[in-house]
């Protein structure tokens, strides 16, 4: 008979996999793995690290990013941005941090502190972070630990069907087999 401490962690991995079943997270997304590559930067940082005025330390406003040229087919740009190091990442997936999409294709970068609207005057459309709100939310770990902050950003080419406050589950699956390019940045933070 198993005592109740090994059966724990057993009942959480099964509470795990059932969970990212039935979440539809049971894979990662990984079709944009093998395309092409974006340079993405951003002034904002120091080095990998992200200053405390964009997190929910400070002001909360998203940092300034960058990127190069895209595929000539792109139609559309989308960014997400999680942390992968959530300590329950690996029960839920990462903590989204932010979901924009619909930025047009000749746009080559985002100013500092978006605005956190369901419509942005540019006609791009921020969907729904981890925190139940519309558009960016600053990294916040708990604890001590540092944690990474990955931003992506996706060349698309075809604008995605999906209304502002759209999960990054339903921007992913809308975005499957229409990534031209991607860009990723790694930024850390650490309370």
């Amino acid at each position: 008979m198993l005592s109740l401490l090994t059966a724990t962690p057993k009942l959480l991995l099964a509470a795990a996999v059932l969970i990212r079943t039935q979440t539809g997270c049971k894979r990662a997304y990984r079709e944009s793995e093998n395309v092409p590559k974006l340079d993405l930067a951003s002034a904002s940082f120091s080095g990998d690290l992200i200053p405390r005025k964009y997190t929910c330390d400070g002001t909360g406003g998203s940092p300034e990013l960058s990127w190069k040229e895209v595929p000539a087919r792109t139609q559309s740009l989308a960014l997400t941005v999680t942390d992968p190091d959530s300590p329950l990442a690996f029960l839920l997936g990462p903590f989204v941090h932010w979901v924009l999409f619909d930025l047009g294709p000749d746009r080559r970068e985002l100013p500092e502190s978006v605005p956190t609207q369901a419509q942005l005057p540019d006609g791009s459309r921020p969907g729904t972070n981890g925190f139940d709100k519309i558009g960016y939310g600053g990294p916040c770990p708990p604890g001590s630990s540092p944690h990474r902050y990955v931003f992506d950003v996706y060349a698309l080419d075809s604008k995605l069907a999906l209304p502002a406050g759209a999960t990054m589950g339903e921007v992913r699956k809308e975005m499957r087999g229409h990534v031209l390019a991607r860009g990723r940045l790694v930024g850390r933070y650490q309370r």
